[in-house]
This record gives C-alpha cells, structure tokens and sequence, in this order.
C-alpha cells in the first residue's frame, strides 16, 4: 500500500472524502461503486468495484465464441481496464487501462463503428496497437458498466452488419447478466 500523506476528518454522518487528485488518478467518478474491506490492524481499504469483473471468466468465454465467429479479434472492458481478450496475447490486453477515446464513447452511450475511407484509428485500449472497429457500451440497469470491441481485421475491411449484430448481441447479453 502507497501513503499519499493526505488526512481526512470522518464528518457528522460518518462521511470522508476522497480528495480530488486520488479520485483522478484512480479514475473514481461520482456515483462510482466501490467495495470496503477491513483488516485486523484497522486498516479500511476501498476498491473500485467492478460488476463486469465479476464476470470476467464468463466474459473471456463470451469473447472466445465471438473471436470464433467474427473471425475477428475481441476485447471487453470495465469502464478502467480490458478484462477478456481473444484473438489477441492476453498479456497483450488484459488489465490494460481504457483510452480516453472509449471512455467518451461510454460515457457518451454511443456506439462507434469505423466507417469506409475513417482517416483517424480509434485505439480501444491503452498499449494495444491495433484499432478498433466497432465499439458498444454495456450497460446494466441503466448504467454504463463497460464496452465489447471488435478490433479492425488484418485486411483492414470494415464490419458488416452481421458483426455490427454480433456485438450488439453481446454489449445486451452481458449488461443482462449484470442485471441478475
């Protein structure tokens, strides 16, 4: 564990606040859950919590199929890091922190599809040079948990409908998941 050197008082209704600076570098944004943990020596330790994590062995499956039937490699993420990888090294991509060009697609709950002629890479996930395709949030109860991508093939062709439904497929079924 890493001292910042920062103290927080626990106010009147059992409160503390995470200074602004931690909640920037460890990407905590309002409304974000995190899980508590206790030691015996007293320490509380607070963790981002991630429900597609959760999933995460579920989720390498689901993108194994989807690798299979796109014939194209496939990331899902949490709305940090890649949490399933296949068609690409799991070194790779595993625990690799999003780009902010997916965290605007997330947060904006849209979806990104590459277009013929598209001059500019969209770049999914951070360290990994290939760019994406397409791009679709998850989400679960009305929030947005994470993102399934479908990453360029090596011929560069751009996805058809057939894997636009794919992913779209894929982006419902895991936010359902979530859901129970």
């Amino acid at each position: 564990m890493k001292a910042t050197g920062i103290v927080r008082r626990i106010d009147d209704l059992g409160r503390v606040v995470i200074p602004k600076e931690i909640r920037r570098t460890m990407r905590i944004r309002e409304g974000d859950p995190l899980e508590i943990y206790t030691e015996n020596d007293g320490e509380v330790i607070f963790k981002k919590y991630s429900p597609i994590g959760e999933l995460s062995p579920f989720a390498a499956q689901y993108a194994e199929v989807l690798y299979h039937a796109a014939g194209v490699p496939v990331l899902i993420c949490d709305r940090d890091h890649c949490v399933a990888s296949a068609g690409i090294p799991k070194k790779e991509a595993l625990d690799r922190r999003v780009s902010t060009q997916l965290e605007e697609i997330m947060e904006s709950r849209r979806t990104h599809v590459t277009k013929a002629g598209d001059q500019r890479r969209f770049l999914a996930v951070e360290g990994v040079d290939r760019a994406a395709a397409v791009a679709i949030p998850i989400i679960a109860a009305g929030d947005v948990t994470g993102a399934v991508i479908l990453m360029m093939p090596e011929n560069g062709a751009i996805p058809g409908d057939t894997e636009l439904k794919l992913i779209q497929v894929a982006a419902s079924f895991l936010g359902k998941q979530m859901e129970e």
